[in-house]
């Protein structure tokens, strides 16, 4: 008796009449999803963009819920900000400190501190806090508020959801990432000076010196483009995902646990493309 499904050449996952196996379909399914996951994402922000031209332009903007919004963020993000940054200030400062008296470049230390805190590290704890707790919390309401029905609601009530609930949230977590990025960038090099002069025995006059010679307005303009960025790249995430909700409780939890994750993936993707391109339109100021 013949088999019924026969191999043809090394590839097992295709039998003789060219039916895919569950494994080669559960493969093209999942990359399928992605897909139109990514795509579904893209048509929710252009939507949201229109929806806040609209609203900005019609001055009908919640400010209210947006105020209210900002004073969340602010009371749940700005203390772990703060807690994270301090002890990153100190290791960067230590680590590239003893690496600098290693290879007689001592005095430079402010320069590559500067670079470390104010280009990458600063705007990514004020992303990855925001997407963490904010964008946590507010995928998290709006979830509980997609399963409870009251989106469906407001939409036959005839009141936009975009307007009434995503533009404030957007504004507001713009907002206050750009001002928790300043409040870090202060703490970071703040954590960074201590340890180089009471720790390492460096000169406080040569660490800022090399701060100012090696460092640009341009630059602080780009770290907080870069952390309203990431906030509005978190904030998109967890609205598509709060909106979107679906098996009740469970899927709020789940969509909460997709918005910390992909918020995470397109901030460092979002880090790398700002970081790739800022050098082809600003040029580094300092000589060694």
């Amino acid at each position: 008796m013949s088999t019924e499904v026969e191999t043809t050449g090394d590839n097992p996952e295709v039998g003789t009449s060219g039916d895919a196996t569950p494994a080669s379909l559960a493969k093209t399914n999942m990359f399928s999803n992605l897909l139109s996951e990514i795509g579904l994402l893209f048509t929710f922000t252009v939507r949201v963009c229109v929806a806040a031209v609209t609203t900005l332009r019609r001055r009908r903007l919640a400010w209210r819920e947006a105020l209210d919004q900002m004073w969340f963020l602010a009371h749940v993000t700005s203390v772990a900000s703060a807690l994270v940054m301090i002890p990153l200030g100190v290791g960067v400062a230590l680590q590239i400190g003893a690496l600098a008296d290693q290879i007689g470049a001592g005095a430079y230390s402010g320069a590559v501190v500067a670079f470390l805190i104010i280009g990458q590290a600063g705007p990514l704890v004020c992303a990855l806090i925001i997407a963490g707790v904010g964008g946590s919390a507010i995928c998290a309401d709006l979830g509980a508020r997609t399963i409870r029905e009251e989106i469906d609601a407001l939409e036959v009530l005839g009141l936009p959801v975009l307007e009434r609930l995503v533009v404030p949230r957007m504004i507001a977590i713009a907002i206050v990432c750009l001002l928790l990025n300043s409040i870090v960038l202060v703490i970071g090099l703040g954590a960074s000076l201590f340890v180089h002069v009471l720790i390492l025995d460096g000169n406080a006059q040569s660490f800022l010196r090399n701060l100012v010679q090696f460092s640009q307005p341009s630059d602080f303009v780009v770290s907080g483009i870069k952390a309203v960025a990431f906030a509005l790249i978190s904030g998109i995430v967890a609205c598509y995902k709060g909106l979107t909700v679906k098996r009740g409780a469970q899927g709020v939890g789940d969509a909460v646990n997709e918005t910390v994750v992909l918020s995470f993936v397109l901030v460092f993707v979002a880090n790398l493309a700002i970081t790739q391109f800022y050098p082809l339109f600003v040029s580094v100021k300092g000589a060694y």
